[in-house]
């Protein structure tokens, strides 16, 4: 075999090499879009169930106080990044919807960098990120500064928050919501933890976190549950007349939709 011959074959096989390695850098991911699950068009509204956990009595009892929540996208505005971004109101009513809709406060949202970006009391987070698919992770408290909640509660549940990753829990399918039947439905799972749960020593800290937010197909956001409380055991005295006064501290929503336009 000649020295030509060699050459040749080495150039064929490297150019064969090229051709499926070029092939495989071009194949494309195909993902659905993010406006198909956080549809953003002035008017549009959600109303929730809402159930949210509180602490009272300095934390010695829980207590679920139960709401109607409607979400609706008042107007496009331009976020603090100038960036094009659409504001949303929401409103309390009792669980039966006959009182008065009452104003709670408003958060923009917006679609930017592959994410759907949400900031409300100047707390950012992304909420979806592209490429939608099973198992795909991404950083949801990236913009979150240290310790987000600490001027509202004394816990460590918000340590590192910037670190914790949501995903994808699956493809789209049909979740039973009420007597509702809801088609293509993503889960977007965050943190799962509990620690020392259920609480057994009331000597030692418990705590939970918990984060899962499920988007359906031209509609938005269904369900959501956010779990972020710490039980203290609060000890007082010496050795060994140690006493404890143990109290919750933090809060817990769930909420699921039961009207849309």
């Amino acid at each position: 075999m000649s020295v030509f011959t060699i050459s040749r074959n080495c150039l064929f096989i490297i150019a064969i090499m090229g051709l499926f390695s070029c092939k495989k850098e071009t194949e494309e991911f195909h993902t659905e879009a993010l406006a198909d699950y956080v549809p953003l068009q002035v008017g549009k509204y959600i109303t929730y169930r809402l159930d949210s956990t509180v602490f009272v009595e300095f934390g010695r009892r829980t207590e679920i106080h139960k709401y109607l929540e409607k979400h609706i996208i008042d107007s496009e505005i331009t976020d603090n990044e100038g960036r094009p971004a659409f504001r949303v109101y929401r409103y309390l009513n009792d669980t039966t919807g006959t009182l008065p809709w009452v104003p709670v406060g408003s958060y923009s949202i917006s679609i930017v960098d592959s994410g759907v970006q949400v900031t409300e009391n100047n707390l950012r987070v992304v909420k979806m990120h592209l490429p939608i698919h099973n198992g795909f992770t991404w950083k949801g408290n990236i913009f979150l500064p240290t310790e987000p909640y600490s001027s509202l509660y004394s816990f460590s549940n918000d340590n590192n928050m910037g670190d914790w990753e949501y995903f994808f829990d699956g493809e789209a399918t049909s979740i039973n919501i009420g007597t509702q039947i809801i088609n293509d439905v993503y889960t977007v799972q965050g943190p799962d933890e509990s620690l020392h749960i259920p609480i057994i020593d009331s000597s030692g800290t418990s705590s939970r976190t918990f984060s899962v937010e499920k988007y359906a197909k031209k509609i938005g956001l269904v369900y959501r549950e956010y779990e972020l409380w710490e039980y203290q055991p609060n000890p007082s005295g010496n050795p060994p007349d140690i006493t404890y006064d143990p109290f919750k501290t933090g809060f817990g929503v769930k909420m699921w939709m039961v009207d849309h336009n």
